[in-house]
């Protein structure tokens, strides 16, 4: 954005998404985003996405115990 020289207002209303959520994004709050939204940022920043998005395993997101799903579609099937 600094690069661009744009505000979070101003790309939060070419990207078509709150400036509550654009904050989430970029300070790696979000949980998710929309490869639409993903695509609009790109589009607008011109840039790519991997300038934006970063893999760390230290943040993992998933703090659930995974779904068994092979033994819940078992039960309902006997």
């Amino acid at each position: 954005m600094a690069i661009r020289r744009i505000s979070l207002n101003e790309l939060s209303g070419k990207v078509n998404i709150t400036q509550a959520n654009l904050s989430n994004l970029k300070r790696g709050k979000a949980r998710a985003i929309r490869f639409s939204t993903l695509e609009a940022l790109c589009e607008t920043l011109r840039c790519q996405p991997a300038d934006l998005l970063e893999y760390s395993p230290d943040n993992n997101v998933l703090k659930e115990k995974p779904i068994d799903l092979i033994s819940i579609l078992k039960k309902q099937t006997s």
